[in-house]
């Protein structure tokens, strides 16, 4: 698969709550995003593990992102 945008950032859901209107325009616009994710947030103050990866899988739908 040929990727335009990678995305990275520290914990399931951070690209999504950061950057999801940036990703939606070019994706709207034909390109194909992929997320990467360098840690599951076990440390992050806000959530679980198991939270922060459902909201990222429920905001990747709407985005429209092609793999996380």
């Amino acid at each position: 698969m040929k990727i335009d945008i990678l995305a990275f950032a520290a914990h399931p859901d951070d690209v999504e709550i950061s950057v999801a209107g940036t990703l939606m325009k070019h994706i709207a616009l034909g390109k194909k995003a992929v997320i990467v994710d360098l840690t599951q947030g076990e440390l992050g103050s806000r959530g679980t593990v198991e939270t922060r990866y459902e909201e990222a899988k429920n905001a990747s739908k709407i985005i429209g992102i092609s793999r996380a």
